[in-house]
Parts: C-alpha cells; sequence; structure tokens
C-alpha cells in the first residue's frame, strides 16, 4: 500500500483536533461567524492541509517549509483556544479538551518535523 498523509500521526492528531474545532465554533455567536469562529476553522485546517501538501514534497526542505508553516498555524489555534475562553464562548472543559488535542498535535508534529530533519520521515 502506499504511503498516505493519512499514516501521519501528526496529522491524525491534528485532524481530531481540526474536528472538534468545528464542533466548538458552530456554538459561536452569530455576529462571530465571518470573525474570530472563521479565523479558528480556517487556522485548523491550515495545520492538516500543509502537513498533508509537505508530506509529498520530495526535499527535506520543502516538507519542513510546509511542516513549519503548519506549526504556525498551530500556534495561532493556540491563541484563538485562549480568546474564546476569555470571551466565553468555550466551556473550561472544551478549554482543556482543546488545549489537550493541540499539544498532543504540536508534539507529534514537532516530531514529524525531528524525523524529516534526520531524514528519518521522508517516504515516497
Amino acid at each position: 500500500m502506499a504511503f498516505s498523509f493519512k499514516d501521519i500521526i501528526a496529522w491524525q492528531k491534528s485532524y481530531e483536533f481540526v474536528l472538534m474545532v468545528y464542533q466548538v465554533t458552530r456554538k459561536y455567536p452569530d455576529f462571530e461567524k465571518y470573525g474570530l469562529a472563521s479565523q479558528f476553522q480556517r487556522a485548523a485546517v491550515s495545520i492538516v492541509a500543509n502537513i498533508a501538501e509537505g508530506s509529498k514534497k520530495l526535499s527535506k526542505a520543502d516538507k519542513l517549509r510546509f511542516m513549519n508553516i503548519a506549526q504556525g498555524s498551530l500556534e495561532e489555534c493556540r491563541c484563538y483556544i485562549i480568546l474564546s475562553k476569555d470571551l466565553m464562548y468555550i466551556s473550561d472543559d472544551e478549554f482543556h479538551q482543546l488545549s489537550y488535542k493541540i499539544d498532543g498535535a504540536s508534539y507529534n508534529l514537532n516530531a514529524y518535523c525531528k524525523a524529516i530533519n534526520e531524514n528519518k520521515g521522508i517516504r515516497d
């Protein structure tokens, strides 16, 4: 079977996070539909999309560039988690669940970047 971006644990963990982002942002106030909710969703999707796109790049530098963009989007989402809690759009429980999921995604994305850097994360 051919290698797929879906086999990358960092993508799997990030995808779980994206699904939760969509679940919680459904409950945001209507006036946030094109504001924070949209920005949060777009940043979350950017994480998985960049991991997927970068997974097929041939050079280490190209792969790492896409993973770094994913890392940036991940950190953007961390900001939105805090903001959502402070604006009382999410509960303490949702805050902790989102934080747990993003921490797992971040850990695995960093590990994947390290593997790429050490020529262990490159598969065709």
